[in-house]
């Protein structure tokens, strides 16, 4: 049973939520990812999604995009994502770290060390499970087995205009969890519909088993809690850059802390 499997299962036995907050690596300091990951940890996040930076974001909003260029002008690439897990485990390891981000870099990665690089090199630093946006799942059963392999989840992407059949297929390859945009658009857009979101997820776990995440246009508390009552994961990122974006070294931290600490109050009630 791969770390993300096990979370879920132990939370599901208390009852419980995961709370899955996002952070693109390497921003809004190159050196404080590890620290950060930590804090959020402290604060009750359950999962760690940590964003891999990328020139042409295909799913991200202006918040996430613009965390995204900086980090890359600090000199974030996947060798730096790679070390901030690295260093991250030196101090935990129980907490499931999911790397999301987009194609090139994986390949990118191989291209320069060598095929299956990406995935020996992920597993070896202590990645959990991998979200690649633009993977469709039917060209991606190779890389989900290689990954499993490796003891790693992939993690796949189901939007309000998924069908049925696209259900099917991430279903027949995807572990770990899904990850339901609850909007059509990208993150951080809109106001996020609960009634839709609970009238969604029944269909998809007509055909997923692993457990549904739900994230884009979460942005506090309340929204979480309402999110809680149906999902079984809530996942937060905008609203995490936006906290921290312009803020001083010292300050990133404890901020997310206090911030994660009422959403985590807010799901546990």
């Amino acid at each position: 049973m791969s770390r993300i499997a096990s979370t879920f299962s132990a939370l599901q036995t208390q009852g419980r939520k995961a709370l899955i907050p996002y952070v693109t690596a390497g921003f809004p300091f190159a050196d404080i990812t590890p620290a950060l990951m930590h804090g959020m940890v402290e604060a009750g996040a359950d999962v760690i999604e940590l964003g891999v930076p990328f020139s042409d974001p295909m799913a991200d909003g202006p918040v996430i995009q613009k965390a995204g260029e900086k980090a890359l002008s600090l000199g974030i690439g996947m060798v730096q994502v790679l070390d901030h897990v690295r260093e991250f485990r030196k101090r935990n390891s129980t907490t499931p770290v999911v790397l999301m981000g987009y194609a090139n870099p994986v390949e990118r990665y191989d291209q320069k060390h060598g095929d299956g690089a990406f995935v020996r090199d992920s597993a070896a630093a202590g990645v959990d499970g991998v979200l690649i946006v633009d993977y469709p799942p039917e060209e991606c059963e190779a890389f989900a087995d290689s990954l499993r392999a490796h003891g790693m989840d992939l993690i796949f992407l189901l939007a309000p205009t998924s069908t049925d059949e696209r259900m099917a297929q991430v279903a027949r390859v995807a572990s770990g969890y899904v990850y339901y945009v609850s909007l059509k658009g990208v993150t951080g857009s809109g106001a996020l519909d609960t009634a839709a979101v609970e009238q969604m997820l029944p269909r998809i776990r007509q055909h997923v088993t692993i457990p549904v995440g739900v994230g884009f246009g979460i942005r506090d508390a309340a929204t979480a809690q309402a999110i809680g009552k149906v999902a079984d994961a809530v996942v937060i990122g905008s609203r995490i850059i936006q906290l921290i974006e312009d803020q001083e070294h010292a300050k990133v931290v404890p901020l997310t802390i206090d911030f994660l600490r009422g959403i985590r109050k807010a799901l546990d009630a």
